[in-house]
């Protein structure tokens, strides 16, 4: 189950933020198979001056309005899944709601299923050892 915070510029209209979570969505499901039911997204807007980038870092010209898209998941994706994610993500983004390519910034956090609890406070290694199970 992934976990996903994506920061935008604070003005980014709801729609365009709606745009955003589910273009990342769709990428998750399409690029590392996560079901289509684990979305979880907690979306954040920073204020200008909230958020100091590089707007050349690596090569890449980035503009004010820079899209930031923390991912939290269990260990065990490939480099090459990560790279079929990652260029899933800047396109979808691109195609609908328009972010430019340039401005979308990615991360990834790896951890193990003792690292969650995603209800009633349950170990999240219980719920995959009921699954098995069953």
């Amino acid at each position: 189950m992934p976990f996903i915070r994506t920061n935008v510029p604070q003005d980014t209209p709801a729609a365009t933020r709606d745009a955003i979570v589910q273009g990342i969505h769709q990428a998750l499901v399409d690029a590392i198979g996560m079901p289509p039911d684990e979305l979880f997204n907690l979306v954040a807007g920073y204020a200008p001056g909230e958020f100091a980038c590089s707007p050349t870092f690596n090569g890449v010209a980035r503009s004010d309005r820079v899209v930031v898209v923390e991912i939290t998941l269990r260990r065990g994706r490939s480099d090459a899944m990560k790279r079929t994610l990652y260029a899933a993500i800047a396109r979808n983004l691109q195609a609908t709601p328009g972010v430019a390519p340039a401005d979308v910034f990615i991360f990834m956090h790896e951890n193990d299923y003792s690292d969650w609890s995603v209800g009633h406070g349950r170990f999240a290694m219980d719920l995959v050892q009921n699954k098995a199970a069953a």
